[in-house]
């Protein structure tokens, strides 16, 4: 009898929102935790583990609500105008909406009622995602330098100047700021978007907002996201 699909376990990440979460995996060094749920709370199971770097982690696109598959899609990096087909991205408008992130193994340890949690850097998921499996990275087969990446090579090439006015700098926590400014460098906005509005974005404790001129974002304001106190 074919087994069906089961979550083994939820990520906890400091992305409560889609909007900000970087594009791909190990973009920003983001820390992250996986909890298991009981059925899987098994120590056996991750017996060798702490021996690896990294995983890939195969997880649930939980938000997208398109109960249709499109064979083709129109990506972000593209102006949002041209349209690919659906394999050739990346895209979660997929015929199973399954995604794939590759992040690095921060310590593997015991977490209270959590049981045994895996802390993971540099993941790209939304906190709460459904995650399917995981399995170790190798890199002498995995790796491949000279692979060839499509429309998606160079996107991350140029990547825009941020400006954080010092008075809002200093209001932010100095473990923090580093991956503010990864996040904020890869422009979160969609790539059809191109105008100096005001965006905004939730990152751990923080709700940001920014706008765009030219080649330089710069954050406007911030306040903290669980209390709403602005700062």
């Amino acid at each position: 009898m074919k087994r069906e699909l089961s979550v083994i376990a939820y990520i906890k990440t400091d992305f409560p929102t889609k909007f900000g979460i970087p594009r791909q995996s190990g973009l920003v060094n983001t820390t992250a935790k996986i909890v298991f749920t009981p059925e899987f709370h098994d120590d056996s199971a991750l017996r060798g583990l702490e021996e690896f770097s990294h995983l890939w982690l195969i997880w649930d696109f939980s938000e997208v609500k398109n109960e249709k598959w499109s064979p083709t899609v129109r990506p972000p990096r593209l102006g949002g105008n041209k349209r690919v087909g659906v394999f050739a991205t990346r895209s979660p408008n997929r015929p199973n909406p399954l995604g794939l992130s590759s992040v690095k193994i921060e310590k593997i340890y015991r977490d209270g009622e959590n049981g045994t949690v895996i802390s993971v850097s540099g993941a790209d998921l939304l906190d709460g995602t459904p995650i399917y499996d995981i399995k170790p990275y190798l890199s002498f087969t995995d790796s491949h330098p000279d692979a060839i990446g499509g429309f998606a090579d160079g996107v991350y090439g140029d990547c825009l100047t941020v400006d954080i006015p010092q008075h809002i700098r200093s209001l932010i926590e100095s473990k923090d700021i580093e991956n503010i400014i990864k996040i904020l460098q890869g422009d979160p906005r969609p790539h059809y978007h191109n105008d100096d509005r005001i965006y905004a974005f939730e990152y751990s404790i923080y709700h940001i907002e920014f706008k765009v001129e030219g080649n330089t974002l710069t954050v406007t304001n911030l306040t903290y996201s669980k209390d709403g106190e602005n700062v």
